[in-house]
């Protein structure tokens, strides 16, 4: 059974799979919908995603989609290490505009459950990093929205390995959250 971790801010946790070996390697149920209902979290995905980044300091992110194409997401390390962030961007939440941060890895075998009404994004600690992640609502170019990841107003620390981030065009120009469009 796998343990689940309430994180700082409300509906996010952190969840270590169980892992089962012996001489031939091991054996993990990674996602399973009826363990995790049990606890009282449901969610229905529909998509998984998969991306390796080769160097270290690759920064993806802050990346949501708005209504009604939001996305809860459970985000895994096959290989390699992330320091994992989500933002809370809903505007009536007592914690609008915080973040946290969790280091994932395939060592720690660790996932974070990120869901409808943040925003995320993850920045690579070692080199050739893959990352899966399943998301509850198809991708919506239309509804894809981002947020400057080194905006001074929120302060992420990032805990960057390298002197200067690998940032895609998309991301370098994503408005800063004061000029994000956010959740009601």
């Amino acid at each position: 059974m796998a343990e689940v971790r309430k994180l700082a801010l409300d509906g996010v946790y952190e969840i270590t799979p169980a892992r089962y070996g012996d001489e031939r390697g091991f054996f993990s149920e990674t996602y399973n919908a009826a363990e995790l209902a049990e606890r009282g979290i449901e969610l229905a995905f529909v998509q998984d995603n998969q991306s390796l980044s080769r160097a270290v300091g690759v920064l993806r992110g802050l990346h949501y989609q708005v209504p009604p194409f939001a996305q809860d997401k459970l985000v895994r390390v096959v290989r390699g290490a992330i320091l994992d962030v989500a933002i809370d961007i809903r505007a009536s939440s007592p914690t609008y505009g915080k973040w946290l941060s969790l280091e994932i890895s395939a060592e720690k075998w660790n996932q974070i459950l990120v869901p409808k009404g943040y925003a995320h994004g993850f920045v690579t600690l070692v080199p050739d990093t893959e990352v899966i992640y399943k998301v509850s609502e198809r991708y919506a170019p239309d509804h894809e929205r981002s947020i400057r990841f080194d905006d001074p107003a929120l302060g992420i620390d990032w805990r960057i390995p390298v002197d200067e981030v690998t940032l895609s065009a998309k991301d370098r120009a994503a408005p800063l959250f004061a000029d994000a469009e956010v959740f009601g």
